[in-house]
């Protein structure tokens, strides 16, 4: 049985074509990321496939012929945390992955974004050219909304899901669900052994003729910020599951005293027994979410978060820090794209 074929559109580092490699039916066959270093880190997992650049400019040229195309366009214009502007440029990307899915004609495709998305213009126009005389009138459009804790990532993410389907195809449905995983599943003993203090290893690798720092095993990763004797008081006074409104007043901030609702998450620390909140591109940050450890006095590690996201401990990364926490806060958790690569698998003959 030959290995079907996958072409992952705005890629990152990586997620979904790990979730579809790691389900073994697929093989990446190309890869479009305009973010040099994310771009780095995935040549280095899926191969020297991956377009460096603007998708409109890779839509221009040669396409490999694929079984399934996958992507998940910036969501930053339909973010429940970001301003949800409707003009946002980075809204109408999604037309150039339907300009891929012409040329192509996959089986399949998958679109992953936020679930504001549905409820979207743009995603009214995508449904219109599945209408007669569009774009996409050869596919029919099945919506899910997926919590990636319930597809075995110990993470409570929900994501829009868009599977388009060959119209001589039957509907799928939403991929079954797994066991539940709480974020002691996420955790090997090595991560209590060692965390080291903001800081990563010098080397570096060249990736189309740049230097860039990487690449790095995930033991690697696991380091955190210095912070100052303020904010240590602030993680040690923090009890399980609490957040700063547990905090004594003199360790408030004047915002914490005059905001006695909403924010929950700031500063909270996570439960062993729980999955843990979306991961964000600035987990290391308690100030921006519930990013504590469960049990010790500091935010996540880089590592913890790309567990929490299901990436394997084989996988490498390539960037600075700051770059890293990027790709690993946009992917889509490995786990849930793995479900959902081995359901569409079921509906294809090879």
């Amino acid at each position: 049985m030959r290995k079907l074929r996958v072409i992952d559109l705005f890629a990152g580092c990586g997620g979904l074509s790990a979730g579809f490699e790691a389900s073994g039916r697929y093989t990446p066959v190309a890869a479009v990321e305009s973010d040099f270093q994310a771009a780095a880190t995935y040549a280095h997992n899926f191969g020297d496939h991956v377009f460096v650049g603007d998708i409109a400019d890779w839509a221009d040229g040669s396409m490999p012929a694929a079984d399934v195309v996958v992507g998940g366009p910036p969501c930053q214009g339909f973010s429940a945390l970001g301003r949800r502007d409707p003009d946002d440029p980075r809204n109408k990307l999604w037309r150039h992955y339907v300009e891929v899915l012409s040329r192509v004609r996959p089986a399949f495709f998958v679109i992953e974004n936020v679930p504001q998305f549905l409820g979207t213009t743009e995603f009214a126009s995508l449904h219109a050219e599945t209408s007669a005389g569009g774009v996409l009138a050869s596919y029919r459009l099945e919506t899910f909304v997926l919590n990636a804790a319930d597809y075995g990532a110990p993470q409570a993410r929900k994501r829009a899901v868009v599977v388009g389907r060959r119209r001589e195809l039957s509907p799928i449905g939403p991929p079954p669900e797994s066991a539940r995983k709480v974020l002691g599943d996420a955790f090997p003993a090595w991560l209590d052994a060692r965390v080291e203090l903001n800081d990563l290893p010098s080397r570096s690798t060249e990736f189309r003729g740049k230097v860039v720092p990487g690449p790095f095993k995930l033991p690697e990763l696991h380091f955190t910020r210095i912070v100052p004797p303020l904010s240590i008081a602030r993680y040690r006074a923090i009890p399980p599951g609490g957040s700063r409104f547990h905090l004594p007043d003199e360790l408030q901030t004047p915002g914490w005293r005059k905001h006695t609702r909403g924010a929950g998450d700031v500063m909270g620390r996570l439960s062993w027994d729980k999955p843990a909140v979306t991961i964000r591109t600035e987990f290391f940050k308690p100030e921006k979410g519930r990013f504590l450890h469960p049990s010790e006095h500091r935010p996540l590690t880089h590592a913890e978060a790309a567990l929490i996201q299901g990436f394997p401990e084989s996988f490498a990364w390539c960037g600075t820090k700051a770059a890293i926490a990027r790709q690993i806060g946009n992917a889509v958790p490995v786990p849930l794209a793995q479900a959902i690569a081995a359901h569409l698998a079921g509906f294809m003959t090879v």
